[in-house]
Formats: C-alpha cells, sequence, structure tokens
C-alpha cells in the first residue's frame, strides 16, 4: 500500500523547514484540560517531526518555540514554559544524540531566565558534533529584534569606518541575521489554522512557501510533515520568472 512518503521526492527535498507552532493552548481547551497541558504534548509533536525530518534527509529545521511577545502571557503560563524547556531539553539529549542531531538556538538568549539559559546552553554544547540534521529553536526571538540588531551592527561598523554604506547590501544584511550560518527556509509550516507569520523570520521568508492548515500543534505528525512536504513539492517556484523560463 502507497504511503504519503512514498510520494514525496527524496531528491527534491527543501534544506530549511520552518515551523510555527501553534494551538497547544486551544488544544488543550477543547480537551478540557490547562494550556500547560497543551504545551506537553507539543513537546510529543516536537520529538515526532524532528526525527521524521531527520529521517528523510531534510538539513535545518527551525521552531517558533517562545516570541519576545510571549513575555506578555499569564505569568504562571511563561514560568511552566521556561520549567518545561529545561526539562525537555535534558530528557531530548538521548533522542538527539540517536538520531545524529545538533541543537541551535537564535534569539535574544540572555534574557532567558538562567536555569533554561543554562540548560539550552548544555544542549548545544553536547550536540555541537552532530551532523545529520540541525534542530534551531527560536526563543526569546522576534524578526523586528534580530533586524534591528543587525542594522545596529552594520551601523556601527559604517561608524567606525569599517565599510562604506554604499556597500551595505542584501547580503551583508543577511550575513547579520542570526541565521547567517544556515539557508533561508524553502518551506513555512504553521498550524492551527491562522493565516499569519507573527514577526517570525521576515526578512529570510521573503520568497519561502507557505502551507496552513487547521491541525492544532499536538495532532501535528510524521504523516502532516509530509503532507506540507509534498504540498511544496506540487508547486512551481519561479522567482520572478514564468514557468516558460523555468522549462
Amino acid at each position: 500500500m502507497s504511503t504519503i512518503l512514498d510520494k514525496i521526492d527524496l531528491s527534491s527535498l527543501p534544506k530549511h523547514i520552518a515551523i510555527i507552532m501553534d494551538g497547544n493552548g486551544r488544544w488543550a481547551k477543547s480537551n478540557g484540560k490547562p494550556r500547560i497541558f497543551g504545551h506537553r504534548n507539543g513537546v510529543k509533536s516536537v520529538r515526532t517531526v524532528t526525527e521524521a525530518a531527520s529521517k528523510i534527509g531534510i538539513e535545518h529545521l527551525t521552531l517558533y518555540a517562545f516570541s519576545t511577545e510571549n513575555w506578555n502571557r499569564p505569568k504562571t503560563e511563561v514560568n511552566a514554559l521556561m520549567h518545561l524547556l529545561v526539562e525537555t531539553v535534558k530528557k531530548e539529549l538521548k533522542t538527539l544524540h540517536k538520531n545524529d542531531i545538533k541543537l541551535e538556538a537564535i534569539g535574544d538568549l540572555k534574557q532567558l531566565p538562567k536555569k533554561t539559559y543554562d540548560a539550552l546552553l548544555e544542549g548545544i554544547e553536547l550536540t555541537k558534533s552532530n551532523k545529520k540534521m540541525t534542530l534551531n529553536l527560536a526563543l526569546n526571538y522576534s524578526s523586528r529584534w534580530e533586524i534591528t540588531e543587525a542594522t545596529r551592527a552594520i551601523a556601527q561598523k559604517v561608524k567606525n569606518g569599517d565599510i562604506q554604506t554604499d556597500e551595505i547590501s542584501a547580503d551583508m544584511i543577511s550575513q547579520h541575521l542570526t541565521t547567517s550560518k544556515i539557508p533561508d527556509p524553502e518551506l513555512l509550516i504553521r498550524t492551527s489554522g491562522e493565516h499569519r507569520v507573527s514577526n517570525y523570520l521576515l526578512w529570510q521568508i521573503a520568497y519561502t512557501e507557505f502551507y496552513f492548515t487547521d491541525i492544532f500543534w499536538p495532532d501535528f505528525g510524521e504523516n502532516e510533515l509530509y503532507e506540507a512536504i509534498l504540498g511544496y513539492q506540487n508547486r512551481e517556484r519561479r522567482f520572478g520568472r514564468i514557468s516558460e523560463q523555468l522549462d
């Protein structure tokens, strides 16, 4: 019997997939549970999707785990999320090593609580030699923050006389972003039925294909990931050209 995976062209995979993991709270509410119950079940989907992406050869997976705006949530929920992150990084080290996955993170990480920050750095250090796939966690991240920081860094170089203003280019801006060492995502997935990008990788998704699904994140698994990839592969990416030029 044919499966979704059988339909995917493994020679034409996106190198980088970014995901906005949305719907944990609404999933919990629909099950009559508190929001943190949804976040805990969301961690299971993180594991499933990460392993599924690694299995077929995705090189980079970036997950929007906590935005700068998420600090505005109830304090009890924020504290629970920070504790859950510490717990998850420690528990998932075995899974990361088994699948040869390197952990990285982007965002204003130093503003995280110390225990969270220390656990994150430990996970990054312990997995730095893994090579099959890189799992990037976007934590205390917002694209406007990132672009502002890049602009400040470039402006300082101009002020110091290291570069001239006419040397500033799109490539230079990309080199000053937190994602400078990895390719821009070819595919962005958002769960839960929302159709917005929520201040996520705004510079990097200029030519990214979007895939929106009504499925809440805790219900998003291996097959759902492969459906998104299959949808991506069935699209024509023209980058400003016409179909005949591609042919």
